[in-house]
């Protein structure tokens, strides 16, 4: 389903679409047609395409509790089924006799819009908003990760072994590599770096003849002379007190047979901490390669003209991790990347005005490029 919302005149030859594309949780039409469609209608005279996400509303399954999808395919399957339709759309539009168009969406709609554009053969005007290169972070480090149900995929990693024998086997990594970010490491803290190489480790562990200086002469004379008396006394102490020792040595030799049951108590729950921790971190990386492969835009064709690209990002983003992450201008040399200051709920909640100036502008540099 779709909801398309045009101008009751057009004020120019063009006759100007977006396609706004739904973000996580965005179910219905009436947020974007109310924080984007109408105002782009009053601003700029441009109609606006609303697409319902698969899974949601309508089309979502019985079983499904609000936007939670039950499986991560699902994600898969709707991300293939917007592009599809997505580019039945664009198709649909053109036949009309509408354009320039254009692609956009903020957060998950962001990131299917720029695949979707990825799959279209002509220049065309994209504009993501708050979304990246990838969804691996977004699952794996950023806020929703919490939401993720870790413990039934644990499982499923470790009782179906085709996921660790074949399919990981597939997997292409699009992410940064060990040696770039340990260049980005000694780029962005050479402070920490440096601080590695001011320690003097020998002179502290090593060099015991530094404390032997510190034994005075005084106190050695004080242990030899007194070195008679305590022997003396020592012996008469362990005459007296045998009794006393053996119930002492009884004493230790239980509690050392106990420490023992609990020693190897402890190990097993070591061994069984460190083969949950292995498992943790293999179907960690399990799903970081599964999300890489089948979302990771540099799997994608590089659309025709990136130039027409303009990304807006959060700098506090946390929901939309960009560490460890290619960044889009290298996938897509040429593209813009406007920042706003704040994090992913306030941007999305006060910088929708940001957000349809970045749209108009991308449109302008269309129309500058390729007059229709």
């Amino acid at each position: 389903r779709f909801q398309f919302i045009i101008p009751r005149r057009w004020n120019s030859k063009h006759r100007p679409v977006c396609i706004h594309l739904a973000g996580t949780g965005d179910h219905h039409f009436w947020r974007r047609r109310t924080l984007m469609a109408r105002p782009m209608i009053k601003e700029a005279c441009m109609a606006s395409l609303l697409l319902e996400n698969p899974y949601y509303i309508l089309l979502k399954p019985k079983d499904q509790l609000r936007s939670c999808l039950k499986n991560v395919s699902d994600l898969f399957v709707m991300g293939g089924a917007l592009v599809l339709e997505s580019a039945a759309l664009l198709h649909w539009l053109e036949r009309e006799g509408y354009g320039p168009l254009g692609m956009t969406g903020i957060s998950m709609g962001g990131h299917m819009a720029s695949l979707a554009v990825t799959n279209w053969p002509k220049p065309l005007p994209l504009i993501p908003c708050l979304s990246w290169s990838t969804a691996s972070a977004v699952f794996t480090t950023g806020v929703l990760s919490k939401a993720v149900n870790w413990r039934e995929l644990e499982k499923q990693y470790f009782t179906q072994t085709v996921y660790e024998e074949e399919i990981i086997q597939m997997l292409e990594y699009c992410g940064t590599d060990s040696f770039k970010m340990g260049q980005d490491f000694v780029k962005n803290f050479p402070d920490s770096v440096d601080s590695l190489e001011d320690l003097d480790m020998t002179s502290r562990m090593f060099d015991l003849s530094s404390s032997n200086k510190t034994v005075s002469k005084e106190a050695v004379h004080s242990f030899t002379t007194n070195k008679s008396t305590l022997s003396a006394s020592s012996e008469r102490l362990l005459i007296q007190d045998a009794p006393k020792m053996q119930c002492i040595n009884q004493t230790f030799s239980t509690s050392s047979s106990s420490n023992k049951n609990l020693t190897s108590l402890q190990e097993y729950r070591i061994n069984k901490r460190r083969k949950s921790d292995t498992l943790q971190r293999e179907s960690l990386r399990f799903m970081k390669g599964v999300m890489d492969e089948c979302t990771h835009v540099a799997n994608f064709s590089v659309p025709v003209d990136p130039s027409l690209i303009i990304v807006v990002q959060a700098k506090e983003d946390a929901y939309i991790p960009r560490t460890g992450v290619r960044s889009l201008q290298e996938i897509w040399p040429g593209c813009e990347i406007r920042y706003l200051d704040g994090g992913h709920v306030s941007a999305y909640l006060f910088k929708q005005g940001l957000f349809r100036q970045a749209i108009y502008d991308a449109f302008d540099r269309f129309l500058q490029k390729y007059a229709v």
